[in-house]
């Protein structure tokens, strides 16, 4: 019963949602909004219906949605290992902060997308330049997030550290990196959803594949069912690798009290 309840919990809004949106967009009849229906069937055919070779799947799915994830994740990741590195240097330092803040305070408020002209004169129009534009804008919040989780180790740990005499590197695994675990997932999750924007503003321009050229392509030839198919799953993609994370952060910060703790039950005395 509990389950069922907290699954009603999680879906009912979206599942009204959907009811409401599929009602209004038949009432209005307009090509511009088509129904949640249409929009389905219309996604169906982008990308099922390939031959058995390609598991059911369409070309489409190997041209646009692989491409488009395998840039995603590359920028993440290379930005999660520099912001993470960098982080937990800068956050121990003493001075580290002091000399480095107004520097990334103003490359951290410069819009990524600004930059775009930047990276495809440097890297040309393949996918590093997207890489690149991906793990700059990622960058910011793993690595603030860091550097503040680092910077957060209680004290009574960092005496004990130097009493026992431990050595850096393992006083950086064992003692700094766990406590700053939970802002570093933090910026994980933030830079993740900035990912996929990114990732998707890489792909408007000067891209043969990926999800931001299909969705270009749909809109230029009017396809505005195919366009917000695309839209959705653009959506359903961010809600998975967010749940994905999510489930890891969940297992790696198992150990943390907070997560694992019971509601106790105090009995009245008398």
């Amino acid at each position: 019963m509990t389950h069922l309840r907290g699954f009603a919990q999680r879906w009912v809004v979206f599942v009204g949602v959907l009811v409401v949106w599929q009602l209004l967009t038949m009432a209005s009849g307009s090509k511009f909004f088509p129904t949640p229906v249409s929009i389905v069937q219309a996604g169906a055919e982008l990308w099922f219906g390939g031959p058995a070779s390609q598991l059911g799947l369409h070309d489409n799915v190997f041209t646009h949605i692989l491409p488009s994830i395998g840039r995603l994740l590359t920028g993440w990741l290379g930005a999660a290992v520099v912001g993470i590195t960098l982080g937990i240097a800068l956050g121990r330092s003493k001075h580290g902060v002091d000399y480095f803040g107004p520097l990334f305070a103003f490359l951290r408020s410069i819009p990524p997308v600004l930059l775009l002209p930047f990276f495809m004169v440097i890297f040309g129009i393949e996918s590093p330049q997207k890489i690149a534009l991906i793990a700059f804008g990622a960058l910011w919040p793993i690595l603030l997030n860091s550097v503040d989780g680092a910077r957060s180790v209680d004290a009574v740990k960092t005496d004990t550290a130097r009493s026992f005499r431990i050595p850096r590197g393992q006083w950086i695994f064992m003692v700094v990196l766990p406590a700053a675990l939970p802002k570093i997932f933090a910026g994980l999750r933030v830079s993740l959803s900035l990912s996929l924007v990114l990732m998707v503003i890489s792909e408007l321009v000067g891209a043969a594949t990926g999800m931001g050229t299909q969705l270009v392509d749909a809109q230029r030839q009017y396809e505005y069912t195919d366009m917000w198919a695309i839209i959705l799953l653009l959506g359903v993609l961010g809600y998975a690798l967010n749940s994905l994370l999510l489930a890891v952060e969940r297992r790696v910060l198992s150990w943390q009290p907070t997560r694992n703790a019971q509601p106790s039950t105090v009995k009245a005395g008398g």
